[in-house]
């Protein structure tokens, strides 16, 4: 079981008499229960595997319909990689096993470069490399997932190949100088890959607060299976850089994206990435056991949770996805949904304060309502302010059982502990 070292610093004692009047913990369990195992993996099962070609759709349209020459993205193969060996070790059923089993191979069938190393961005439905860059980005959340099913299956080759991509992620993309990590790169490491992220006639982007959330997740995973003092010190290190860096002083949220020497060169702000990012640098702090960082990080993680409980909840519940100087866009996107969630409730699980509990329990209930769809499975991507679906692909390189799984996970095993 995880050590959950937020309890060295609380306050006061959670009232959990108060939580059981606000919702009933069994039967909220039971709900996020349901839903990861009846509507959210049985989706990904019966509908996103093929089992005559073994291998997975990159895409199903807004009309449920399968797009079998679709290109397979890293990220979607990985998603489902970690996924269903998460599942897998809170309920040891045989499908979840040949679902991590299936993604593992693809992932090193088609993805894996045997060159160079490294996973290619995305491949053919042929098993021929799409786009051969080595986005970092991608190699975190292969590295993730990797670690988490070499875990989860006690297997030798999934913990070699994550060990190898730690290497080559500090191999490569580690500014030496500055600190932090790059983009991307060329197939073989040479040259930079092709822009990802910088908007025409805008300034040249080559750091992203989304790539150092996940390297260091990735590397808090690795640290699970592979406690080394190496790894330790790279997660540390990660969250220095975002109470340092990437964490704005002045409003408690995230900057997104910078040049080289961490300047700032956008001024939009993500709460999806806010919300997520509170819990997620919590738990690296926590999961490496470090109490000198979570003593930096645990006022970090309430600031910016209360920051976006003030700013961005509708007042059904749901999560406004971005805001630029003055300009939203109210849109509720699936994931932050799924954050918001697990980031209230790591709130309060820290703070003990009420109000973070009622957003999480709120958050639930307006993807209840509004974001899952009942009548196919899986949720809808993307519902307006209005609280109407707009129709978008249940399935693409984005879109995957990651965020809305894993707040299930999350939320059953906190639930436990409690």
């Amino acid at each position: 079981m995880r050590r959950h070292t937020w309890r060295l610093y609380h306050s006061t004692k959670i009232n959990y008499t108060t939580f059981s009047k606000m919702t009933d913990l069994k039967n909220l369990r039971k709900e996020f229960e349901n839903e990861l195992t009846d509507n959210i993996l049985n989706y990904w099962i019966k509908n996103v595997y093929d089992p005559h070609r073994r291998t997975f759709l990159g895409v199903i349209d807004k009309d449920e319909k399968p797009h079998p020459d679709a290109a397979l993205g890293v990220v979607l193969i990985t998603r489902i990689l970690w996924t269903f060996s998460s599942a897998y070790q809170l309920y040891p059923t045989a499908i979840y096993k040949k679902m991590a089993d299936e993604a593992w191979r693809i992932l090193t069938e088609h993805f894996w470069d045997n060159e160079n190393g490294g996973v290619y961005w995305s491949v053919f439905p042929s098993g021929l490399p799409d786009n051969d860059s080595k986005q970092f980005y991608a190699q975190s959340f292969a590295l993730y997932a990797m670690a988490g099913y070499a875990r989860i299956f006690d297997l030798r080759r999934p913990k070699e190949l994550a060990v190898s991509l730690f290497h080559l992620i500090e191999r490569y993309a580690l500014d030496r100088e500055n600190g932090g990590y790059t983009e991307a790169l060329a197939k073989d490491w040479s040259t930079r890959a092709r822009d990802f992220i910088t908007p025409a006639g805008k300034p040249e982007i080559t750091k992203s607060m989304n790539t150092h959330l996940h390297i260091m997740e990735a590397y808090s995973n690795l640290y699970r299976v592979y406690p080394e003092p190496e790894v330790q010190d790279k997660v540390i290190s990660l969250t220095d850089i975002f109470l340092n860096q990437i964490i704005n002083p002045e409003n408690n949220h995230f900057h997104m994206f910078f040049d080289n020497a961490w300047n700032p060169v956008t001024t939009a702000v993500s709460y999806g990435h806010d919300i997520e990012g509170s819990w997620l640098l919590h738990e690296a702090a926590e999961v490496v056991h470090n109490r000198e960082a979570l003593v930096k990080v645990v006022p970090e993680t309430l600031k910016m949770a209360s920051a976006v409980g003030k700013e961005a909840i509708d007042p059904a519940g749901g999560l406004y996805n971005e805001s630029d100087g003055g300009h939203w866009d109210k849109n509720f996107h699936w994931w932050p949904q799924a954050e918001a969630v697990v980031g209230f409730f790591n709130a309060w699980q820290l703070s003990g304060e009420s109000a973070f509990l009622d957003k999480s329990v709120k958050a639930w209930g307006f993807i209840k309502k509004y974001q899952i769809d009942h009548t196919n499975g899986e949720w809808f991507g993307y519902v307006t302010p209005d609280y109407k679906v707009r129709p978008t692909d249940k399935v693409s390189p984005w879109k995957c059982p990651y965020h809305n799984a894993r707040m299930c996970l999350e939320m059953i095993r906190r639930i436990d502990i409690m």
